[in-house]
Formats: structure tokens, sequence, C-alpha cells
């Protein structure tokens, strides 16, 4: 059985807002942000843990790195309590915050790493070690002498999980990691915490807005809404709770003939005449839908478009408040 290295149970935090009621008094009235989460995370895990804005996803973060004290409820993190054991737990973990900096501003990247080398109190050898590995999957070596300020956003992004990375943690939580950079820089991150991931011994949970990151990184897909978790399990398990399916657009030279032959192909649009078709897939492979109407008359050309994750996680977030259908894992 994998070790846990993330529990929670029935893990809550609620905050107390005042709003002013008539010209000299004030209400008090509390807000549940997270309410009642129960999680647990095996060592290995690239979890992605998403909602919509105020879901209670940036909360739940702070909860396990020892930020904000639950109102109740359990956790423990690389076997730590996160906010009476906070300099320890420190240690073990690592966290990336897409708005929010851990590095020196006016000092070189180079000297923000060997301030946290002494921070940290990593082995000389150690350090080194870790951070030449860092410099050549990220790509550091350009601007490591150059001024954290003056760092475009994807170089300090690709800093700040260097940073995060130096002391070994077992477990690196990343907060919206690729808010904001370009393209080429979202590639060589995502390239790099898969790499990371594929390891299998540091633990990474991601929040982010950005679902290709999900996708690319995440086997595992845990969403929360209203405090509460609303999925937990999969994609694929997640495009089957929504009847989620492949679509394969097939050009035809002649008009079709209206059959296929394969069972679970759903015709969902005819157009340009008859010359083009979408087929839904609910049974049944691409492969099978376009060998079946090859029989019957010569294609021009076929695409096979994937599930939207958008799509399915905006209709997710629809469900009415207090839907308490969670996929189990």
């Amino acid at each position: 059985m994998s070790e846990i290295v993330i529990s929670t149970a029935d893990l809550r935090k609620e905050f107390t807002v005042s709003t002013r009621v008539g010209l000299l008094r004030r209400a008090r009235r509390t807000v549940p942000a997270v309410a009642g989460v129960d999680l647990t995370v095996a060592r290995g895990e690239m979890l992605g843990y998403i909602g919509p804005n105020g879901a209670g996803k940036s909360t739940t973060l702070k909860m396990l790195t020892g930020v904000l004290t639950p109102s109740s409820g359990e956790v423990t993190v690389c076997g730590f309590r996160p906010v009476a054991q906070r300099t320890r737990l420190a240690r073990q973990i690592g966290v990336v915050f897409g708005q929010r900096s851990q590095l020196w501003w006016d000092l070189p990247l180079a000297e923000s790493f060997r301030l946290l080398r002494y921070i940290y109190r990593v082995p000389a050898a150690d350090h080194a070690a870790r951070l030449a590995e860092c410099r050549r999957l990220l790509d550091l070596d350009a601007f490591l002498d150059t001024p954290v300020r003056q760092l475009s956003l994807g170089q300090r992004m690709r800093g700040e999980i260097t940073a995060a990375l130096l002391h070994s943690p077992e477990v690196l939580f990343l907060d919206e990691p690729t808010i904001g950079l370009d393209v080429v820089s979202k590639q060589a991150v995502r390239a790099f915490l898969a790499d990371l991931g594929s390891r299998g011994d540091t633990t990474l949970v991601l929040t982010t807005h950005d679902l290709a990151d999900i996708e690319k990184l995440c086997r595992r897909l845990v969403v929360i809404d209203h405090g509460r978790v609303v999925h937990d399990g999969t994609l694929p398990e997640l495009h089957a709770r929504y009847d989620s399916r492949r679509r394969v657009v097939v050009d035809l030279d002649t008009p079709w003939a209206g059959r296929t032959g394969v069972p679970g192909a759903v015709v969902e649009a005819v157009e340009a005449d008859g010359h083009r078709v979408t087929f839904g897939l609910s049974g049944g492979t691409a492969g099978e839908l376009v060998a079946a109407l090859a029989r019957d008359g010569a294609l021009r050309d076929v695409a096979v478009l994937e599930p939207d994750i958008e799509d399915v996680v905006a209709r997710l977030y629809a469900e009415p408040a207090g839907d308490d259908r969670v996929a189990s894992r």
C-alpha cells in the first residue's frame, strides 16, 4: 500500500465577515470557505485540485501548508500537523504561488539559491546536485546572474520552481504556476514537472485555472465547489460522468449513405449536403468507424476531436450547490 503523505478529515475553515447595517451598526456573519473536505494523497501522486473562484482551493492549500489554522477537522502533511509543527513541515514541502515570490528581488537569481541553501540547511553537495539538475532541465544558465527584478515572468517562474525544490521536498504545492506565461515557457515548466512527477519520489498538488496543465500533468483530479469536493477521480471518469465523447469529423467525396455499422457511433451533425458528418463515439473506436465509412465511399479527410475538459468542468461547476454526487476513486 502506498504511503499517505497528505490526509484530511472533515477539514473546515470559516471566516467572519462584517457588513454595515444602517449608519452606525455592523452585522457579523460566518462564511464557510472549506466545508468538510476529506482527502488522502499518496506519495508520488500528481493531483490536480481545481474549482471556480471562491471555491476554497487556495484556502485548502493554506491550511495544508500551515498558513491558516483550520476551524475544525483533522489534517496532517508528511506526518506533521501543519500549524503546530509549521517549522518542521517547511523542510519537507515546497510551495510555488504564481503571483508571489520567494526570491530576493534585488539579488541575482544565483544568490537567492545560495541563501536558500543556508535557510533550509541543505548539505552543499546535495544542493549543488539539485541545482545542476534544475539548471539543465529548466535552462537557467542564461539568467542565473540577472537580478530577479529584471527577469521575465517565464524566467522568474522557472526560478521559483527551482527555489522550491532545492531542499528536496516530499510534497510540492503549486498554485497557478503557469499563470501569465507564454507558450514556450509553459511548455518548459510542464515538461519539467512531468519529468519530476514521473520519478515517483515527489508528490505534486497543483491548483490552476489552466486546465491544459491538469490534462498534461495530473492522473487524478479533485474538484471543489462551495467548499465541498464534488469530484474525486480520473479525467476519464469525469468525462464518463457527463457522457463526454470523442468526436470524429469526416469529409466524404460522395454524400453519406446514412449508415455506419459501428455500435455507439452517434450522428451529431450532417453538413455540406452530406459531404461532412460529425459522429460522437460512446462506443467503438475511431478506426472502426473510419473503416466502415471507407467501405461505403471515398474518404477525403478525417479529424478526431478529444473531449473538451473545459466544457465538462464548466458543466460540473454549473450543478446546483449542495449536489452531493461525488465520483469516488
